[in-house]
């Protein structure tokens, strides 16, 4: 008979987390977030319980805090009662939000079906099916909130089987590392990961889910990502693995999306629109066409509106903007529009401009050359932020990219006098 094991590969729930850059929340949204992290928690346990796999790993960072609440222990303890009524065991270690340390008075409460590993060196522990031995878990947790030494040292296969004695079809490695991403978190390379003889890697740390190779048949390492995203640059999908071993078969990983409320950035093009109703339709049709991708209860939206129209100079009415924000958020209470921006432009005809040979058609060739050459304009905002005794932003080159864009479209509307700033 083939050997084979199921299992579920999550970590980074973060209970306790706050939801940060957010502004003028309604108590309904504030009680809603406050719910989202145990919810997707929850179903990372429901998950678990409702596929019968032979075991569960948490990859760290289970708390978002080293001094975690009561009603998060116990959260987090209720769902782990649930496994162990399912007989379903636990494997965990911890992250850098949560260092080992700071589990003294936890440890001692964690279900019979738990094993938490230490933080000091691997640490290896049997699973067993029907009284036979088929999987090794090896594991390493954190030991406080930053370290550059190589986590992964010293964890093989051959280590792992040594140490308990037995030869097993399978050897699975769990680490909260930010691999070659993040130096000062137990850092740690692909290399030597595979190198290590191990079947599969469950890693943690890293919010977004991903696999290496990316383009491989079969994966060795994988990061399952947060369960739930926190601010608008946890964008997509949220969740947990489920992974498949088969002796013989190339590993297998299916996403499980686990997330209650989606973050998600959106570009509308209103340019075909006619009126302040139409940018309306047009964002409730984004947000519906990013909610259905997902398939998410609600929503959380940052929408930046772009391109060339008549209405850009009403748009760009101090106020008018927010207004439109409050009316998107009252009409849909399943969505929240954290930020609605406007990056539209004047529908001015440049080429005519250009052609005129006037004063404007000169701005024109300055502002392509300020966008063609980005190391001058750099160094040049360089110097007129430090005769000011400031400094330029940390992603200058960011927002470089389309600062040049925008002013070349203010200064075109001052000059055809519409002051619009």
């Amino acid at each position: 008979m083939t050997n084979r094991i199921t299992f579920i590969h999550s970590g980074d729930i973060h209970l306790g987390a706050p939801f940060r850059g957010l502004r003028d929340l309604s108590p309904k949204w504030a009680d809603r977030l406050t719910r989202a992290i145990p919810e997707a928690y929850d179903r990372v346990v429901d998950a678990a319980i409702e596929r019968g796999v032979d075991f569960v790993l948490f990859a760290g960072d289970e708390f978002d805090t080293d001094k975690p609440s009561y009603a998060h222990h116990r959260h987090f303890l209720q769902g782990l009662e649930r496994l162990r009524d399912a007989q379903i065991p636990v494997y965990l270690i911890a992250g850098n939000h949560d260092p080992y340390a700071t589990w003294a008075g936890l440890r001692d409460q964690l279900p019979e079906n738990v094993h938490m590993f230490g933080s000091d060196g691997p640490g290896y522990v049997v699973y067993e099916r029907d009284g036979e031995p088929v999987a090794i878990i090896a594991a390493r947790g954190f030991s406080n909130r930053a370290t550059e030494s190589d986590i992964a040292e010293g964890m093989t296969r051959a280590a792992a089987e040594a140490a308990c004695g037995v030869q097993v079809p399978f050897v699975v490695g769990m680490l909260h590392t930010g691999l070659w991403m993040d130096p000062y978190k137990a850092p740690t390379s692909e290399d030597a990961l595979y190198a290590s003889g191990m079947d599969y890697w469950a890693l943690g740390h890293i919010h977004k889910n991903f696999r290496f190779p990316k383009n491989a048949a079969e994966t060795k390492i994988a990061f399952c990502g947060c369960a739930q995203g926190r601010d608008i640059k946890e964008v997509g999908d949220r969740g947990c693995y489920a992974v498949t071993l088969e002796e013989g078969v190339p590993n297998q990983l299916e996403f499980i999306a686990c997330e209650s409320v989606e973050w998600e950035q959106l570009r509308v093009d209103v340019s075909a629109c006619a009126g302040a109703e139409d940018v309306l339709g047009a964002c409730v049709r984004a947000m519906f066409d990013a909610n259905y991708q997902v398939i998410c209860e609600e929503m959380i939206a940052r929408v930046t509106l772009v391109g060339a129209t008549p209405l850009h100079g009403m748009l760009a009415t101090p106020g008018y903007i927010d207004e439109m924000r409050d009316e998107l958020n009252e009409r849909y209470p399943s969505f929240f529009c954290d930020a609605l921006i406007d990056e539209t432009t004047s529908p001015l005809d440049r080429d005519a401009m250009r052609a005129a040979g006037l004063f404007e058609a000169s701005l024109l060739r300055e502002s392509a050359k300020l966008a063609s050459n980005k190391q001058e304009t750099i160094e040049y905002l360089q110097r007129e932020f430090a005769a000011r005794g400031l400094a330029l932003p940390a992603d200058i080159d960011r927002a470089l990219e389309g600062a040049c864009a925008r002013a070349e479209d203010m200064a075109l509307e001052l000059l055809e006098g519409r002051e619009q700033l």
